[in-house]
């Protein structure tokens, strides 16, 4: 017996567990989407006021669920906040390529790509919309061994 929920019946629609982002400006932000990451619209439903009440995207086969910012439900977005404290990971097969179509289309590098000690190159960047992307691509596998050592290189020896 595991301890893990069954996915429901949406499952083979939607993934089993889906990052859900407040946005200000969500239709812009699947439009974005769409044009960095090669996102796959799924749905918009808006609002009576227009804004987004349920959007959905697929990017590389999984499902991103984005809603408009409504203060007065406390959904807030990163904007509002001043950041976020949450990043979202993406696996490319050519990291290089997926970093430059996304800066292309709007959003801004926080960490360049590089060479990582953990066998990735991988860089960091935000959307316009405030949200943080981590892309990666594995050039090199690494044990946990070999990278708890370069990092304890890398820090001084105050690596965990």
């Amino acid at each position: 017996m595991t301890d893990q929920p069954e996915a429901s019946p949406k499952a083979s629609r939607m993934s089993p567990l889906s990052p859900h982002l407040v946005i200000d400006g969500a239709a812009e932000a699947i439009d974005f989407y769409v044009k960095a990451f090669g996102a796959e619209e799924m749905a918009r439903l808006p609002g009576p006021d227009g804004r987004l009440m349920h959007g959905c995207v697929r990017i590389a086969g999984q499902t991103v669920m984005l809603v408009d910012e409504n203060r007065q439900y406390g959904m807030l977005s990163p904007s509002a906040l001043g950041g976020s404290p949450v990043t979202l990971h993406l696996d490319v097969p050519d990291v290089d390529a997926a970093f430059a179509r996304a800066v292309a289309a709007g959003a801004t590098v926080t960490m360049p790509v590089a060479d990582q000690f953990w066998g990735d190159r991988y860089g960091v960047l935000k959307d316009p919309f405030g949200h943080s992307w981590s892309l990666a691509t594995t050039v090199r596998e690494v044990s946990l061994e070999e990278a708890k050592a370069a990092m304890a290189t890398m820090t001084g020896g105050c690596a965990a």
